[in-house]
């Protein structure tokens, strides 16, 4: 096993909440996912036309919310081009936060997480029931939940559209240091980690604040604010050695798809290497990345076969155990308490205990 930056156990970030067993970015999402073991909660962050930072996965909410059964809302269906990609329906930037609040969250991909057996999750029998919280109610629900089983919560929001919420004077970075501020998240050792997928937003966070920050690495494309500027350099780019002592002159931390780490052949399976072909082909990335004084948190890790690799359908526990092996300081789960279990059994063994 490759020791990880920290030493110690990776940390358990709540992909959206537990999102595998309630529909994501709602609090009783996050609340569960508190109760199954999780150490930071994420909610992605969009903006409200009133400024109101809230948790949700896009601005556009026709797929996580029941807006387009919203007789009153029929008109505000529009088409806009989000990121380079055109997309009809409804988006938060239209609505006021009162009017968001009428609204009800539901299931995203509910093909997969519906009611009926053979499904576990049951996801769809929450649908109509949730509203859409705000990032000032997650927190409230960070901190009470801390206080209440005496274990930190720590919070981990991501800057949706960075570039295109600042585009139409509702930039993300403003309210959310002033929310976190306000709410005594202030160092580099508070429990909050700041992410995104483009760059320039992380660099201007850096000269204004000293909490962890994140820069997410796709496997494909390149961040958005590097295609408005016309920079050539690719998330690839952004993967080497040298892209990521660029990285860390202004984040603390890489968030990295899981196939940048432990790339996948053509049928699904993890690459191999060795005589017998029982050894992974892990990329340099958690090395280089250690060396330049990153850690690296992956991302997502699910249960359903459809998003595990083929050599470990049916044993969701055997990916966590192979990234871990690989010295990684966190993942990103939509099952925290899958997450958790393997978890533990590294914990021990870091101790030199039974379980």
């Amino acid at each position: 096993m490759v020791k990880n930056f920290t030493g110690k156990p990776p940390i358990i970030i709540a992909h959206r909440g537990a999102s595998g067993y309630r529909p994501e970015h709602t609090l009783a999402a996050y609340e569960l996912a508190i109760a199954l073991g999780a150490d930071y909660i994420e909610p992605d962050l969009v903006s409200t036309k009133d400024g109101v930072l809230i948790a949700r996965h896009e601005n556009e909410i026709s797929e996580t919310t029941d807006v387009a059964s919203h007789a009153e809302f029929a008109h505000r269906q529009t088409t806009k081009i989000i990121d380079g990609e055109s997309k009809t329906g409804w988006f938060t930037e239209d609505f006021i936060l009162a009017e968001l609040k009428t609204l009800r969250a539901k299931e995203r991909i509910p093909q997969l997480r519906r009611r009926s057996p053979p499904q576990a999750s049951q996801n769809t029998a929450y649908d109509g029931l949730l509203e859409i919280p705000t990032l000032q109610e997650i927190i409230d629900l960070a901190k009470s939940k801390s206080a209440e089983i005496n274990r930190a919560i720590g919070i981990y929001p991501e800057t949706k559209y960075p570039t295109y919420f600042k585009s139409i004077g509702l930039a993300l970075e403003t309210p959310l240091l002033a929310t976190l501020t306000a709410n005594g998240y202030q160092g580099a050792n508070a429990p909050v980690f700041i992410q995104s997928f483009e760059v320039s937003n992380l660099q201007d966070l850096s000269t204004k604040t000293d909490l962890p920050l994140v820069q997410l690495l796709n496997n494909s494309g390149k961040p958005n604010d590097f295609v408005v500027s016309g920079n050539e350099r690719t998330y690839a780019d952004l993967a080497t050695a040298s892209g990521l002592r660029e990285i860390a002159k202004y984040a603390q931390a890489v968030g990295i798809h899981k196939n940048l780490l432990v790339p996948r052949d053509s049928s699904g399976k993890l690459r191999r290497r060795g005589a017998a072909c029982r050894q992974t082909s892990p990329t340099s990335l958690v090395t280089d990345a250690h060396a330049a004084g990153l850690l690296v948190h992956v991302w997502t890790f699910r249960n359903e076969h459809c998003f595990l690799p083929l050599d470990f359908q049916g044993n969701p526990q055997g990916e966590y155990e192979l990234f871990f092996s690989l010295g990684v300081d966190g993942v990103f789960s939509d099952y925290p308490d899958t997450a958790f279990a393997v978890n533990e059994k590294l914990r021990f063994k870091i101790l030199g205990l039974t379980p």
